[in-house]
């Protein structure tokens, strides 16, 4: 329930071919960097290179007070907002909101995803129509400073990342919502809700409905 094929439509990306490299979804945050600028040379005359190794959609759009840091690329159509910082290597798609004071760091965003207001993505990957509720972010290191594990409880598996630094992987048409801390090592499967002001950790399977830690329950 937490592997690539389970979480995403990769005709909705333009990193479908990186990903289709790799099993698990955090396999792909140690080579976004170098991926971004392999594709952003690539591109055709729809994107202007603004800066170095930053690439706009001609029909983007990006408020004068957005920071763009390299490596980026944002797609066509796609709004970046007042106050919004991307702070490099971050593959946005197309249809996307970034917007007011959000912060996006090592991410790959599919197509028509929205993260609107004052969110904190880093070391992550957002599907297909995934959207992040008002203040919900993906917390990307822990406390004890050791490595991620990914903790699936309904399957009694632990796995090893082997990584200092991994947030969230949300399937496609996953709602989290507003004020929600995603833990480190959290995946969330396809067509799921997050309650708001909700504390995430481990898999949360698709098509499920986040109330707490002990309380997930099946959507129907």
């Amino acid at each position: 329930m937490y592997k690539i094929t389970d979480l995403y439509d990769l005709n909705h990306t333009q990193a479908s071919s990186y990903l289709q490299k790799y099993e698990y979804p955090w396999e792909a945050l140690k080579g976004i960097k170098d991926f971004i600028i392999e594709l952003g040379s690539s591109l055709g005359d729809d994107y202007n290179e603004i800066s170095e190794h930053v690439w706009v959609h001609k029909d983007a759009k990006v408020f004068d007070s957005a920071y763009l840091g390299a490596p980026c690329i944002i797609g066509a159509r796609t709004e970046v907002r007042h106050c919004a910082f991307i702070r490099g290597s971050a593959l946005v798609g197309e249809d996307c909101v970034i917007g007011n004071s959000v912060e996006l760091k090592n991410v790959i965003i599919f197509d028509s995803v929205q993260v609107p207001h004052y969110n904190y993505v880093g070391d992550s990957i957002l599907g297909y129509k995934s959207h992040m509720g008002a203040g919900s972010i993906t917390s990307n290191v822990k406390s004890d400073k050791t490595l991620v594990v990914v903790k699936d409880r309904f399957n009694h598996e632990n796995i090893e990342t082997g990584l200092k630094k991994m947030g969230a992987m949300l399937g496609d048409y996953v709602e989290v919502g507003c004020n929600s801390v995603l833990n480190p090592g959290t995946v969330i499967g396809r067509h799921s809700n997050i309650y708001p002001l909700s504390r995430v950790r481990g898999v949360v399977p698709a098509h499920s409905i986040f109330k707490d830690l002990d309380n997930i329950v099946e959507k129907k």
